[in-house]
């Protein structure tokens, strides 16, 4: 191995020898507590702990015996894309009382257990908080009843607890996205998409009801995910005579020639009185009120059940590993941790800071303060919010004074899409036209990207020109990978003829390049001097200046959901290695987090060379595999990954090598990768980036309007708009020009690669895993209301 740079930390330093760990899960069983599982007991035999299943949750540990069991690496094979928990949960009351806790810590010391990876909700890991606080005393107790030796009470003085968050309605604080909640919007939307085309048959209204007794999380994004026309949470009632505004808001729809109507109602709704709102009195409202032919839907537990989406697996399994970490290297003076997610990064908490925080909430909707309740759910639920908001509580009719520029400015913006076809490119386009006319601008579609720009076809959008068009795979404008340049002068002429005064356009890298060129031929043409954002969106997440693009997420879910089926092919047949092909260009994203997700054993990417003696080794490795219980193997491969080392090489390769003891088959997702309707991550995430592209555009009109004109050269007048880490960020075309590889159309360092020795440790391989990151407890970040708008995912 190399040697490592001093200025890093490498988790090699951290041994778990001699340490035991005991993983549960508690409460309510979610999607994606298994990925975690198996990732804390392959990560704590890595590092050479024993770990040790708790079944059936806290139930388990106070009843002890075969409930407490010691697992191998075998244990928890197969478990990836398995819903629910396969290690039981279940509600406690003994382990409330300090006589079931005296028993629990019994249990746990006759194995040596002294480090708990807690998998639940808040109630469960506070119970997990007051057992490792009550623990030296339960000891004491334990060795003064001789129950356990002194020595015990020496060797075990401390317990280490670490948690992670499973739970459907991300409903705990200080963390974006808890376990399960992405898999259960996938259940949601799901139903959603299904429901919208028997309601557009008969002119329906269709009420839904989804989980959500403290927190409106489901409904809310659910609702922006699927365009619905009115949603109830319980931490924003509606105002006083909501009922009139409703039923305006649908006749006008109707009016429209909509031909359904979807209202989303989360369990725990309710009015400015604090008086439920329930789905049944929504629906007898329509019928009373507008007559209208209403059905209501209640999901109930569907949306606990299914298997995890790629995202939950990801996230389970990056948190499951950094909870190892977290067990590790914690010291008597740590306090309990919760793993949780900020933007796109792994960090540690106080468990209890983030339980007051849950709390708190709690207690403002008590009080009736709902903006404090908003505000302490986190700027990734305001964001949500604002964004609903601004897309729905607008009367889209109205008129407004175009003298009035308060309140309408009469600029002409113009969309378009560019590059290959990305899921969630019709939201975004949807919530651009929407939040453009809220702000008073003119909206324009280009069609057919910068080649129909050239050729003219541009036309003005209205607001019900894009209903519905947020469950639309593809792209309904028409896109193309031509760049302007070829077409400058002609797309300048365009633009003068139809008096554009701003541009977004959404895409991949294509839409980065083209917009580069657009802002190095303002010197040329005046006409380009005005305001452009780049939203990026592509399967491939290849674009520099952002970790994700629209898109990448609904790509993913179609390869792990081939992976799985592909895996389940094999059931019946003993000794099967399969190699499937990704597409991606050279950017080796799908691959790796398609193998992180789908539990792969090697992910062949251009970004990480390989030779004849890795895919030697590989093979051997899965030889190895094959003698134990888990008789099957799973190898993904970027498409430019390598000019020599095609698929078909690989595949004969393995073939070869592998005689008589595996067979092999090989699969090309092809275009299967970019198709189908986008995921609720998609959706949103296009929704939201778009809204915040458009408030951006206003901005820089207003302050480049001189003269009856807008005249913007300066460089962060053209800007790609990313998610870096926690935030989203604006950021120049021109500055992003050195982080980007032109030539393979990539991002010259991404952040996924640090992720990549997840999946090799996951599967067995000795690899070195940079730390550098984890390891620092945070404390709960307590926003500003202005705070809210630094991300929104």
């Amino acid at each position: 191995m190399a040697e490592q740079p001093a200025d890093k930390k490498f988790f090699e330093n951290l041994s778990g020898a001699g340490k035991a760990i005991g993983v549960l899960t508690s409460g309510g069983d979610a999607q994606g507590m298994n990925a975690a599982v198996r990732a804390v007991v392959r990560m704590g035999i890595y590092v050479e702990a024993k770990v040790y299943f708790i079944y059936e949750g806290y139930q388990g540990m106070v009843d002890g015996g075969d409930n407490i069991v010691e697992v191998s690496w075998e244990s928890v094979s197969s478990i990836l894309q398995v819903g629910g928990t396969v290690i039981g949960s279940a509600r406690c009351k003994e382990f409330r009382t300090r006589e079931g806790r005296l028993k629990a810590a019994c249990n746990l010391i006759q194995r040596g257990i002294t480090n708990l990876c807690v998998i639940g909700g808040d109630g469960s890991l506070t119970g997990a908080n007051l057992f490792r606080e009550e623990w030296s005393g339960l000891l004491e107790e334990l060795a003064q009843s001789g129950k356990i030796e002194e020595e015990a009470v020496k060797k075990y003085v401390y317990l280490n607890i670490v948690g992670m968050v499973g739970s459907i309605d991300n409903d705990f604080c200080g963390t974006d996205m808890t376990i399960g909640t992405d898999s259960a919007l996938h259940r949601i939307i799901e139903v959603v998409d299904a429901i919208m085309t028997t309601a557009q048959s008969h002119q329906r209204t269709f009420v839904l009801e989804v989980m959500g007794r403290h927190c409106g999380y489901l409904a809310l994004v659910s609702a922006l995910a699927c365009g619905a026309d009115w949603v109830f949470i319980p931490e924003y009632p509606p105002e006083e005579g909501w009922e009139d505004q409703m039923c305006v808001k649908l006749s006008e729809n109707r009016a429209r020639k909509k031909r359904l109507n979807i209202i989303i109602v989360a369990e725990g709704a309710i009015d400015s009185h604090n008086k439920p709102i329930t789905s049944e009195k929504v629906k007898d409202l329509v019928v009373q009120q507008l007559g209208f032919d209403t059905r209501v839907t209640i999901l109930g537990h569907v949306q606990r059940g299914g298997t995890p989406s790629a995202f939950d697996r990801i996230l389970a399994s990056r948190m499951g590993v950094e909870a190892v970490l977290a067990l590790l290297e914690a010291t008597p003076d740590t306090p309990a941790c919760v793993v949780s997610l900020s933007g796109n990064q792994a960090v540690r908490l106080p468990l209890m800071e983030c339980v007051q925080m849950t709390q708190e909430v709690q207690k403002a909707m008590d009080e009736r303060k709902f903006c404090e309740a908003v505000r302490l759910r986190g700027r990734s639920f305001e964001n949500n919010l604002n964004t609903y908001k601004l897309l729905s509580h607008r009367k889209p009719d109205t008129e407004l004074p175009k003298d009035d520029l308060s309140c309408s400015t009469n600029f002409n913006v113009a969309v378009l899409n560019v590059g290959a076809p990305a899921a969630g490119m019709n939201a975004a386009v949807r919530s651009a036209i929407r939040v453009g006319i809220t702000e008073g601008h003119n909206m324009f579609a280009v069609i057919d990207g910068f080649e129909g720009f050239a050729n003219g076809q541009i036309k003005e959008i209205s607001w019900g020109d894009v209903g519905g068009w947020t469950g639309q795979g593809g792209s309904l404008l028409g896109t193309k990978r031509t760049l302007p340049a070829k077409y400058l002068e002609k797309i300048a002429d365009q633009m003068r003829i139809n008096n554009i005064n701003a541009l977004m356009v959404i895409g991949g890298f294509e839409a980065y390049e083209s917009c580069l060129q657009l802002a190095e031929a303002r010197a040329r043409f005046e006409e380009f001097c005005i305001p452009i954002c780049v939203l990026p969106a592509t399967i491939s997440n290849n674009v520099p200046g952002t970790d994700l693009s629209i898109g990448a997420d609904t790509a993913l879910n179609a390869i792990v959901e081939t992976c799985d089926r592909i895996k389940q092919s094999a059931s019946g047949t003993k000794r099967r290695v399969f190699i499937i092909e990704t597409m991606g260009g050279y950017c080796g994203y799908l691959a790796n987090m398609g193998g992180l997700a789908a539990g792969a054993d090697a992910a062949y990417i251009f970004e990480e060379k390989f030779d004849i003696r890795e895919l030697q080794a590989n093979v051997e490795h899965l030889t190895e595999k094959m003698k134990t219980s888990i008789q099957r193997g799973l190898v993904l491969r970027n498409e430019n990954s390598n000019e020599n080392y095609t698929t078909d090489f690989i595949y004969q390769l393995y073939s070869e090598e592998g005689k008589g003891v595996f067979d092999c088959r090989k699969n090309v997702l092809g275009h299967m990768q970019q198709g189908g309707a986008p995921s609720p991550f998609d959706r949103n995430f296009g929704t939201k980036i778009s809204a915040k592209a458009v408030q951006w555009i206003s901005k820089k009109l207003r302050e480049t309007y001189r003269r009856g004109k807008v005249f913007a050269n300066t460089e962060d007048s053209v800007c790609l708009l990313g998610m870096r880490r926690r935030n989203l960020l604006f950021q120049p075309v021109v500055e992003l020009k050195d982080q980007a590889d032109f030539v393979h159309r990539i991002p010259k360092e991404q952040w996924w690669l640090k992720l990549r020795p997840l999946m090799k440790i996951l599967a067995k391989y000795k690899t070195s895993y940079d730390v550098s990151d984890s390891g620092q407890l945070e404390h709960v970040a307590r926003h500003s209301p202005k705070e809210a708008e630094t991300v929104a995912i």
